[in-house]
């Protein structure tokens, strides 16, 4: 145990603190929203778990076409720019869905959650690394914790909003109002981030120092870092197991009547993602005192008893369980972030960062997994999906264990 009297943020930097943490909701109120459309489109369009489990699989495949890019472009031009880049993505994605609904197309809607998705992964490739530098080095999984959990309000904010909007028992579609409100809120952000200066945080040559073969050297050593290798896996698996469960939480509770769609939205805004955002700021103030990686491992052991208990279908004691997933895993994004990129500066954490940033895709592989998992089993039996990624999770912390703990 640790007792560090280092302030989390610097205090040059809490301005510039204060404004990327606002990022951190916005893309978490984005990403909730998936939730509840995939059980809404399965009513309104008649689809199959299958075929809803399309909505993340694009939007994350966004994230992976678009990470590595973004991460040349904010190593060539900045934070700031990174941002406003990002939201401009982000806003026109979300207008899209005006078109998107007056031609009832499933596909349409799919082409806006893309751009959208190209849009978060630019604000995170920027947000997540620029965090960790705001003060020092050994508070910044800490740092990068808190800033997430700001992340989780907009994901509890998310479904209880756009549920009671969409689970109203009207048979309508009813998604470009409320899409569209939230493209105009993010031009507005915009506008903000164009104007303000945000700090360059450099611990070598500024932005735009980098020619491609030095951008290629960059992303060569870091290929070679086992650790941060293995801290990319361990993202992507993390992202299966997060993205579907809160994908099909609706699906699950729904299931044998046990609540109705309207009902459950509400319950996945303040018991599963309430609890997240809850244990993330926990989890922040715990690892200012506790090695972080130590944290995790507890956690990851926790988050596999957990699923495994929701797969073996044993009523009350599995619906427990499932909330106990939301609880463990939240330390768990910031966290291994913040390892992968411990002793890296400059150029190597902004390109790592994009690396990292891919791993969303993971959420793809696991609602398409556990979508057919569902159809061709049941929901519980589909939760093996998620708990192969806390194993993983697992492994990982018990890699990156400090021989000596402080």
């Amino acid at each position: 145990m640790r007792n560090s009297t280092k302030s989390l943020v610097a205090r040059q930097y809490v301005i510039p603190f204060i404004l990327v943490t606002s990022l951190f909701f916005m893309w978490g109120f984005a990403r909730a929203i998936l939730d509840v459309l995939n059980k809404h489109f399965q009513t309104t369009m008649d689809i199959t778990i299958t075929r809803s489990a399309m909505i993340q699989a694009t939007t994350y495949l966004g994230y992976f076409i678009m990470a590595l890019p973004a991460g040349l472009f904010i190593n060539r031009f900045g934070y700031r720019h990174g941002v406003v880049l990002g939201l401009m993505f982000f806003a026109f994605g979300s207008l899209l869905f005006i078109p998107s609904e007056l031609t009832v197309s499933f596909n349409f809607f799919l082409v806006s959650l893309f751009i959208i998705g190209c849009g978060l992964v630019v604000l995170e490739t920027a947000a997540n690394p620029y965090v960790t530098e705001l003060g020092d080095r050994s508070t910044a999984a800490s740092r990068l914790n808190l800033a997430q959990s700001f992340n989780g309000l907009g994901c509890i904010l998310a479904p209880l909003i756009m549920g009671q909007i969409l689970f109203t028992g009207d048979e309508g579609i009813n998604v470009a109002l409320p899409y569209s409100v939230m493209g105009v809120v993010v031009l507005i952000v915009a506008l903000i981030f164009s104007r303000v200066k945000l700090p360059e945080i450099t611990d070598g040559p500024s932005a735009g120092d980098y020619d491609a073969q030095s951008t290629g050297t960059v992303i060569s050593k870091l290929l070679h870092n086992k650790r941060f290798v293995f801290g990319v896996s361990a993202l992507f698996c993390y992202e299966i197991s997060e993205i579907s469960i809160n994908s099909f939480f609706i699906n699950y509770v729904t299931d044998g009547g046990w609540m109705t769609s309207k009902t459950a939205a509400v319950v996945l805004s303040f018991g599963g993602l309430g609890l997240f955002m809850a244990a993330r700021v926990t989890g922040s103030w715990i690892m200012s005192r506790i090695a972080a990686e130590k944290v995790l491992c507890f956690c990851a052991i926790m988050t596999v008893i957990a699923s495994l208990i929701v797969t073996l279908d044993i009523g009350l004691m599995s619906r427990i369980s499932l909330f106990a997933c939301y609880a463990f895993e939240a330390i768990m994004f910031p966290t291994i972030f913040a390892i992968s990129i411990r002793g890296l500066a400059g150029s190597s954490t902004k390109i790592a960062s994009s690396f990292l940033m891919m791993s969303p895709l993971g959420g793809a592989v696991g609602t398409l997994l556990m979508g057919l998992m569902a159809d061709v089993t049941s929901m519980s039996t589909a939760f093996l999906v998620p708990c192969a990624g806390y194993i993983f999770v697992l492994l990982y912390s018990l890699t990156v264990m400090p021989r000596k703990l402080h």
